[in-house]
């Protein structure tokens, strides 16, 4: 037992991993720690630094940010949303001029109907990225292009149901060509009813089965009732709910709040989708994901929680 006490819990790093992980030296950790009052590590059983892994998600960002040429210094006097926003501006600089010359290709393929071609494309860069860079990078980005496109009656509606099977089909594709070692924590994924648009389902399940989460889909159109019983049925430890802007934000709060109280307050629920940016108030009980990538957040504050619960039963069994 005095063993099991001497190493980091799962939901810590110890400093040696810290800096394998992050790429930042051990004394540039501690001088930090005394100049800037950050990283805050706790200690364990030998006395030893260890650090939470919120904390180590925190300085692989400000380790990129450095490597773009930004100041320690500053990055450091940053709360984690300015950190976020700042970084979420410097992936989009960097990749600014690819981004916008594959949108341009992906809307001449679909303006000249072919299909086949976009398919092609869209197969590639999942070989060439990998599932999830491919959602982040590419499937996001080109979502907002092509709905911007329509709008603008630069494309037709069929274009637009196109566009969304051919990305169906490479992500249902990709999915199915995973190994199956899912693990927890269990993620159930539904729309509410009339939440036509399942898109944001497949790219969360496309973002999520990677890391191992074990993703059960619903689909679209999903009666709240039908979604807690299926929640019971299947043992979930969170309900991913998907919101298109086009769905009403009062029919979202009503919904959710339904949902909220037929689940147990241990289950989770994680909502995302271009309507999260416009709903006027939050739901208690309910983690919104304002990007596609928060999901990954919720994932892993998740299985910290539950490694920290686990090293406190471990240590009251002891």
């Amino acid at each position: 037992m005095q063993t099991d006490l001497a190493r980091p819990p799962l939901s810590h790093l110890s400093i040696s991993a810290v800096e394998r992980d992050t790429g930042l030296s051990k004394d540039v950790l501690r001088v930090w720690e005394r100049r800037y009052g950050f990283p805050v590590p706790e200690r364990d059983a030998k006395g030893e630094r260890i650090y939470p892994l919120d904390q180590v998600e925190r300085l692989r960002a400000i380790k990129r940010l450095m490597d773009s040429g930004y100041r320690p210094g500053k990055l450091l006097t940053l709360d984690n949303r300015e950190l976020s926003s700042l970084s979420a501006r410097q992936t989009r600089a960097r990749a600014g001029d690819d981004v916008g010359e594959l949108q341009r290709q992906v809307l001449g393929l679909l303006a000249a109907h072919d299909a086949l071609g976009v398919r092609q494309l869209f197969s590639q860069l999942v070989m060439k990225q990998g599932l999830q860079a491919f959602v982040l990078e590419t499937i996001a980005p080109l979502n907002r292009a092509v709905g911007e496109a329509w709008v603008r009656g630069e494309m037709q509606v069929f274009q637009e149901h196109v566009y969304t099977e051919l990305v169906q089909v490479v992500l249902r594709s990709a999915i199915h060509a995973m190994p199956l070692r899912p693990s927890r924590p269990t993620v159930l994924l539904a729309t509410f009813p009339s939440e036509q648009h399942g898109l944001g389902l497949l790219m969360v399940e496309a973002l999520i089965a990677p890391e191992g989460a074990h993703c059960i889909s619903l689909g679209p159109q999903t009666p709240i009732d039908e979604i807690a019983a299926a929640a019971a049925a299947f043992n979930a430890d969170a309900v991913a709910i998907s919101l298109s802007a086009a769905y009403s934000g009062k029919q979202a709060v009503a919904g959710l709040e339904s949902l909220r109280q037929l689940l147990p307050p241990a289950v989770e629920i994680w909502i995302g989708g271009e309507l999260v940016r416009r709903l006027r108030r939050d739901v208690e009980g309910v983690k919104p994901a304002a990007a596609i990538g928060d999901v990954l957040a919720a994932l892993r504050e998740w299985r910290a929680t539950r490694a920290t619960q686990r090293s406190a039963e471990r240590a009251r069994n002891a």
